[in-house]
């Protein structure tokens, strides 16, 4: 499994050589705020909306003194932007009066914020601080399962289940390039395996996979 997996791996990454985050941002704060924002929502429409947020409040002791209304105007073009509005103002608190506005690069410390979960954390300390991190979304939760590496039912139990696998050093360009792999080729419905370069590796090649229905995951 190791050589078969090292193999795909190495396919991958000359597939995707420049794969990175699509969210653009300044700061970690920006980073964790357009992760929050992401939940159900493209990035490409996160990149739209991020610019006018950030222009009026670039940072958390700004954020900190927004009025919820105005922050839900400025994001309401994003699914959930009242809860999403709630969380980022409130995290912004936080962050100003316990981190003095700095955003912590230790995981159990971010998954404190509120709505902030293990993807989003894993996001951030990956993208911001340059840790080893696998974040499991929808895209890497199907090609994992396809692939074979994966049989959980829930985004966590996923991760860990390719932390075993795949190794530390490439779990951060791992996940970027099994995120781009699933938007492209292997999407969620007629997945493109006549296109694939790991068709011949890919157990499901050909095949809709009947894949576990995830559990809800706090993002």
């Amino acid at each position: 499994m190791n050589a078969k997996v090292l193999r795909i791996l190495s396919r991958l990454a000359a597939l995707y050589p420049d794969a990175s985050t699509e969210l653009h941002f300044g700061t970690p704060f920006q980073l964790l705020v357009a992760t929050m924002l992401s939940a159900q929502c493209t990035d490409r429409r996160v990149n739209m909306i991020t610019p006018r947020l950030f222009a009026q409040y670039p940072d958390a002791p700004a954020l900190a003194e927004a009025p919820v209304e105005q922050v839900e105007q400025l994001i309401r073009d994003c699914g959930l932007f009242h809860t999403k509005a709630r969380n980022i103002c409130r995290t912004a608190q936080i962050l100003t009066q316990q981190f003095g506005g700095s955003v912590p690069s230790n995981r159990d410390l971010l998954m404190s914020l509120p709505g902030v979960g293990r993807k989003t954390a894993n996001v951030v300390v990956s993208n911001a601080f340059g840790q080893d991190a696998i974040a499991v979304d929808t895209h890497v939760f199907r090609v994992a399962h396809r692939l074979g590496w994966a049989t959980a039912k829930d985004a966590d139990g996923t991760e860990q289940q390719l932390m075993q696998i795949i190794p530390k050093h490439q779990w951060s360009r791992a996940h970027h390039w099994m995120i781009l792999h699933g938007r492209q080729v292997c999407v969620a419905r007629n997945p493109h395996c006549a296109e694939c370069v790991l068709a011949d590796d890919c157990p499901r090649i050909g095949v809709e996979p009947a894949l576990p229905k995830a559990k809800a995951v706090r993002l």
